[in-house]
């Protein structure tokens, strides 16, 4: 490992929140798109927003970014 583990896990945690808010967006329908808009309910709620699956995800796609720049540091260092 080119750097500290302390280090690691923040850049890892780093590159995991920001995928984080780029995934979350996907496949999001809000409640008036779907129709479904309880009373007293905002319309722009989301509808089954499938966080787990988006939470693995997130960690999936950050574990690649994160082995990337770990070689990329390593070649280029």
């Amino acid at each position: 490992m080119p750097f500290q583990t302390p280090l690691a896990i923040a850049i890892y945690l780093t590159i995991w929140w920001i995928v984080l808010f780029a995934i979350l967006p996907f496949g999001v329908r809000s409640s008036e798109e779907e129709g479904d808009t309880p009373t007293g309910g905002d319309p722009g709620a989301p509808v089954a927003p499938k966080l787990w699956i988006k939470a693995v995800v997130t960690t999936f796609v950050s574990t690649i970014l994160f082995a990337l720049f770990v070689l990329y540091v390593k070649w280029m260092g």
